[in-house]
């Protein structure tokens, strides 16, 4: 899906390549964790928990790597967001130490590769062209790791397991390369939190395909989250 991106597009210019390459190491170890954390915890408690860690994260690497500070009322939304997001976590059973681990790691990861891109693609100058080719790059490091150490699971994969990942690498092209562009756009963190917010459709995936409870203290944390998105926007 990334192969039409960098044949039609202009390349990244040269200053953005070490952080193009360093975030394609990071998406690496991060795919990894996302599947221990799918492996060891439910859906609906895990992923908001990763998605939940990012956004203070990357309010402080911003602050520190790239000298963005935000007003109060974001730094609140901030905060309030990654409350709500945290709360949908404990809104059922304890996740297991392994699944919290996992977790905690994933969500590192994401703060990682969310501030090395966000100067990654102010630097490239072509924000599709970064886009096309960090997704590109990682999309080889991950399939030659799977030959590696799971060819014998890889070869007995059905054919409709290649479609749904055919689909899957479209959107993801599609919904990182918006967060790139929205990053050469406004500050990383309040994007990083809005970003997201993606856990309250998850909470509803969750509920309707894997059968997972939502419940009213699921809806309280959605109810945070919506509230963190209004002080976020709060000029």
């Amino acid at each position: 899906m990334a192969i039409p991106l960098v044949i039609v597009v202009a390349a990244p210019r040269a200053a953005s390549w070490p952080y193009l390459l360093g975030s394609v190491a990071i998406h690496v170890f991060y795919n990894l964790l996302l599947m221990r954390c799918y492996k060891y915890g439910e859906f609906g408690q895990v992923y908001p928990l990763a998605r939940g860690i990012s956004p203070p994260v990357v309010t402080i690497l911003a602050a520190v790597f790239v000298g963005e500070h935000l007003a109060l009322p974001q730094l609140a939304g901030v905060a309030v967001v990654s409350g709500g997001l945290a709360a949908l976590v404990f809104a059922g059973h304890r996740p297991g130490r392994a699944a919290l681990l996992a977790a905690i790691g994933t969500g590192l990861t994401i703060a990682a590769y969310t501030t090395v891109d966000g100067v990654g693609v102010r630097l490239s100058a072509s924000p599709v062209g970064y886009i096309g080719w960090l997704m590109l790059l990682q999309s080889l490091c991950v399939p030659a790791f799977a030959l590696v150490r799971r060819r014998d699971v890889l070869a007995k994969q059905p054919p409709r397991i290649l479609v749904t990942g055919l689909l899957a690498g479209a959107l993801s092209v599609l919904a990182y390369g918006l967060v790139l562009w929205a990053q050469t756009r406004g500050a990383l963190a309040p994007i990083a939190a809005l970003r997201e917010t993606s856990v309250i459709f998850g909470a509803i995936i969750g509920t309707l395909v894997f059968r997972e409870p939502f419940g009213r203290a699921r809806i309280a944390a959605t109810v945070l989250v919506a509230a963190g998105i209004l002080l976020l926007n709060v000029a």
